[in-house]
């Protein structure tokens, strides 16, 4: 068994981190995660993985429609649905036994979210991957990541991002002298409106001392390399430093 830093993660993915040029999905993307997975998994780390619907719709969308936001964040909610079908797929085929759980009930293609069920499908090596966000409207993706990593007493969720590899005071695309954290603070996220959760998400991770780790997923074996807690230029965000400084890495 490889080395490994962490028992049990939260993998957050954003549907747009599976999208390729011009494709909603992305096959090569999907198998780069499915063979990553499988390799963590050999690990022994417990994956459950929260994916986004934002390559196929999303809520704010349907609110520049004039579209009542509960329609749209419903519609978001299905999105992520298709895409942790197809997440379901690309790692099944590498043998690994995958389930999804969805918080709005679809029997015929997903399992409804039951907190004990999804634990037990952890602790039988099975990869967990949780659909359809919070089951309710006006909460992100990422909200119910940090929700699902409560509930299943994660130890980390490592938010894989798409071109950029850690949490910035500006954004990088933008700003090129936008300057890159080490670490930082939960309430450093809050106070300065860092681009790392939505405050809900972020408060939820806090209360529940959740460590957060923000790296750039399009790296060669990044996924692997987060969990085996190499350095990759990622960001941490948690309670307090720990012992590396909460400044802009420069």
């Amino acid at each position: 068994m490889q080395e490994r830093r962490y028992r049990r993660v939260v993998l957050k993915l954003s549907g747009e981190a599976l999208a390729g040029d011009g494709q909603v999905l992305d096959p090569r993307i999907l198998d780069g995660i499915a063979r990553q997975i499988k390799e963590v998994r050999e690990m022994g780390v417990d994956v459950a993985i929260v994916v986004g619907g934002g390559n196929i719709w999303r809520g704010r969308i349907g609110q520049e429609m004039g579209m009542d936001q509960a329609t749209a964040d419903y519609m978001g909610m299905l999105a992520t649905v298709i895409n942790a079908l197809a997440l379901q797929d690309a790692i099944e085929k590498y043998g690994v036994d995958t389930r999804v759980l969805s918080a709005i009930e679809m029997r015929a293609v997903a399992e409804p979210f039951i907190r004990r069920r999804a634990i037990r499908h952890l602790e039988k090596g099975r990869v967990v991957i949780f659909a359809g966000g919070t089951g309710n409207p006006y909460f992100s993706t990422d909200t119910a990541a940090a929700l699902r990593a409560a509930e299943i007493e994660a130890e980390v969720i490592l938010m894989g991002k798409q071109g950029t590899d850690g949490v910035y005071d500006d954004d990088p695309r933008k700003n090129p002298g936008a300057r890159k954290y080490r670490e930082v603070t939960y309430l450093e996220v809050l106070n300065k409106g860092l681009q790392v959760m939505d405050a809900t998400a972020i408060s939820l991770c806090m209360d529940n001392r959740i460590p957060i780790i923000v790296f750039d997923m399009m790296g060669p074996d990044h996924i692997v390399k987060v969990v085996r807690g190499e350095e990759i230029g990622q960001t941490y965000v948690r309670g307090e430093p720990n012992g590396q400084g909460n400044h802009p890495a420069g």
